[in-house]
């Protein structure tokens, strides 16, 4: 039954009962992933959610009098529910790496589920069908019994005011909260709300296109023909380096910039030793520290991307990318990106006719930490099977996010020259992975080991570049954001640098009218957030493809000025 006006006459059987019950429904508000993978655990926790649902509860009892079957059944669904949003909420960034987005993880299980459907037998698809409809039907039943006695124990008026008291005390708790100076929620599990709200206004948005456009704003028109990447030997390879925290605090401070000036001497001398030129700018990255992907969004899709929020809603829109305005254009276009270890539904959004991640790239040297590819090897993986010259390839757009540049920038792979165009397995040896790995991780001085990586990443672009054959290629090197505050200090900007190396004169010298500046180091002034350099991009590659340029002698010398170290 549940007639909820029979009340426990005693205190002590209905603190049992309302205790068992309010345990069992808050445990299932409160679990945690059972890291990594799709297992859970429990918590002690307390959900603050459940706090205002017993209120709720509460009220509901007194006005109807009792909790009808009907009622009962329609709260427990409720809040089986929300059984369900919590299990992806803490599930997706641990298989995933970031938050539940229903956009993309629905469309992610069905095609899962269409999978499956093609390579299970039937029986086991039914099997595994009942058992999951068995499990539901289970945890409703569970969920309704226990919600029953929590409405019998709440229609006993007695407890009432102590319970209100006592909602009303968690509820100031979780209000004094204030991040960084006080922790009123040390006691409280993450609740289930925000991700509601978040995942509701973004379906909502997706529902509605004119309301999505209207957060994103206009975009650029992406109706050029890229004509200005053509030269007398063709179409040009368009390489987009993703240059993990890589900022330009590396030219600002001068105990940076000062750490920095041979290894960026050694690569500005390769990049003249191969016949080409670089021109450098800033942007102002939309993250800092972190979240490189808002920085990616940004430039591909040359959208604001500094609410996360809006990132979201990008994905799961229909807007232009680089990456489909170059297929358009006969380029093959290819994201490769060694830091991607899990999957990424998400990613079809840019329109990739190849995404390599981590696995799927053929490594099989030794691994170094996490991010178990070295940038060098990546990229001479990403040579042999996409850039290596042939006469009748079309031409590549490549995406290569690299990773040795992330903190805490360790353990970090040596540079071997010459090894930007071998295979990975001739690369490295086992005792020097080893040996990167036993190197101590320097948490407390972090810069020292940063400053290494970018060497390390200066050494092996100018490696390439040295090596790289007579195809035309045009390089873009920009950083993601500036590296974490522990390195970067305190009160500086989110600039970032970012290279443009080319044979193709007359593109560079489009690129010194866009507020670009000869040699590796870029102006004080930034040319705008980083949607900006998708349009200045976009206007300098769909130029005419006139190769003869007066007065360009100045960006083809080496360059001399000193490391800028404004403030």
């Amino acid at each position: 039954m549940s007639d909820a006006r029979a009340a426990p006459p005693r205190w002590l059987p209905w603190l049992l009962r309302f205790g068992l019950a309010f345990a069992l429904l808050n445990a299932l508000w409160t679990f945690e992933n059972r890291w990594p993978g799709f297992g859970v655990r429990t918590m002690p926790r307390l959900s603050f959610e459940l706090c205002l649902a017993v209120v709720a509860l509460m009220g509901w009892v007194r006005w109807r009098g009792r909790l009808s079957a009907r009622a009962a059944t329609a709260w427990s669904l409720g809040f089986v529910f929300l059984v369900f949003v919590r299990y992806a909420d803490v599930t997706a960034p641990a298989v995933l790496g970031r938050p539940v987005n229903v956009y993309w993880d629905g469309r992610h299980a069905a095609e899962l589920l269409r999978l499956a459907a093609q390579t299970l037998p039937a029986w086991q698809l039914l099997g595994l069908a009942l058992a999951l409809l068995l499990g539901a039907v289970l945890l409703v039943g569970l969920v309704r019994r226990a919600i029953v006695v929590l409405a019998r124990c709440l229609a006993w008026e007695r407890p009432g005011p102590w319970l209100l008291a006592a909602v009303a005390a968690c509820t100031l708790s979780f209000a004094a909260y204030v991040p960084g100076e006080r922790d009123t929620r040390w006691f409280f599990s993450l609740p289930l709300t925000p991700t509601l709200v978040h995942q509701g206004q973004l379906l909502a948005r997706v529902a509605w296109p004119a309301s999505a456009e209207s957060v994103l704003g206009a975009g650029p028109a992406f109706d050029g023909d890229l004509s200005g990447l053509i030269g007398p030997r063709g179409p040009a390879d368009v390489l987009l380096v993703f240059a993990e925290s890589y900022g330009t605090v590396s030219f600002d401070r001068p105990e940076q910039a000062v750490g920095l000036v041979a290894a960026r001497a050694a690569l500005d001398e390769a990049i003249h030793a191969g016949g080409r030129t670089v021109v450098s700018a800033r942007v102002t990255a939309p993250t800092f520290g972190g979240a490189s992907w808002l920085s990616h969004a940004a430039l591909l899709a040359g959208v604001d991307t500094s609410d996360p929020g809006d990132h979201d809603l990008l994905l799961a829109s229909d807007r232009p990318t680089l990456v489909r305005h170059f297929a358009r254009h006969g380029y093959r276009t290819v994201g490769w990106m060694p830091g991607l270890k899990r999957p990424w539904p998400e990613g079809a959004f840019y329109g990739f006719d190849r995404l390599a991640k981590d696995a799927d790239m053929g490594y099989t040297g030794p691994n170094f930490g996490y991010w178990r590819i070295p940038d060098q090897a990546a990229l001479a993986l990403l040579h042999t099977q996409e850039l290596a010259p042939t006469t009748d390839r079309a031409p590549r757009f490549v995406v290569f996010p690299t990773t040795s540049t992330h903190a805490p920038f360790h353990p970090l792979a040596p540079f071997v020259p010459g090894g930007s165009l071998r295979t990975s397995s001739q690369t490295y040896s086992a005792a020097q992975a080893l040996a990167a790995q036993a190197a101590p991780l320097a948490v407390r001085e972090p810069l020292p080991p940063y400053l290494e990586s970018l060497r390390y990443q200066h050494a092996w672009l100018a490696d390439y570049l040295k090596q790289r054959s007579a195809r035309p290629l045009v390089m873009v090197v920009v950083g993601d954001h500036q590296p974490p505050a522990l390195v970067s200090g305190p009160a500086v900007s989110w600039d970032v640098p970012v290279h443009v190396i080319s044979e193709d004169r007359a593109l560079l010298q489009r690129l010194l009218g866009s507020g670009f500046a000869p040699g590796l180091t870029p102006p004080a002034e930034a040319l705008g957030p980083m949607q900006r350099l998708t349009e200045v991009l976009l206007a300098v590659f769909n130029a005419p493809g006139a190769h003869e340029v007066q007065g360009f002698e100045h960006v083809g010398a080496p360059a001399s000025s000193p490391p800028h170290t404004g403030s």
